[in-house]
């Protein structure tokens, strides 16, 4: 097995410096510093993320925050869907079990393939629905 070369972060620097000011071209550091174009061009976006204790180029900084933002995005989307779920699952139950979701003619979600103009239509209300809303009415709630 071959060992692993391992190079400064000075080195790594001078290298993508040299690139950068186009004093030597791509295929010809590679040659003279027996190092692959991937390694090099790694080093390269590394460099304008300022991974070189370098300042980072404004470029580089506004990928580190796009690929946080999206990482966060995705996060959120996922606990968004896990929380939907949930609360599709706590509907279900609780109307398998005869008690209404006490949100009113309001649908809470849309299932699956219904369009957000359908979703937010108002349903009619079914009897135990009909029955809450007058109890509310009663204690001096809101009115339909």
């Amino acid at each position: 097995m071959r060992n692993q070369r391992s190079f400064s972060l000075e080195f790594k620097r001078q290298v993508v410096e040299e690139l950068m000011s186009e004093e030597s071209g791509p295929a010809q550091l590679c040659r003279r510093h027996n190092i692959a174009p991937s390694l090099l061009y790694h080093w390269k976006r590394q460099y304008s993320r300022g991974k070189f204790n370098n300042e980072a180029t404004e470029e580089g900084a506004l990928r580190d925050r796009v690929e946080k933002l999206e990482r966060l995005v995705g996060k959120l989307t996922l606990e968004n869907e896990v929380l939907k779920r949930g609360l599709q699952h706590s509907l279900s139950q609780s109307q398998r079990n005869g008690r209404s979701s006490g949100h009113g003619d309001v649908s809470v979600l849309p299932s699956d393939g219904v369009s957000g103009d359908e979703a937010c239509k108002e349903r009619p209300l079914s009897q135990v629905q009909e029955q809450e809303l007058g109890r509310d009415a009663a204690r001096g709630g809101f009115e339909r």
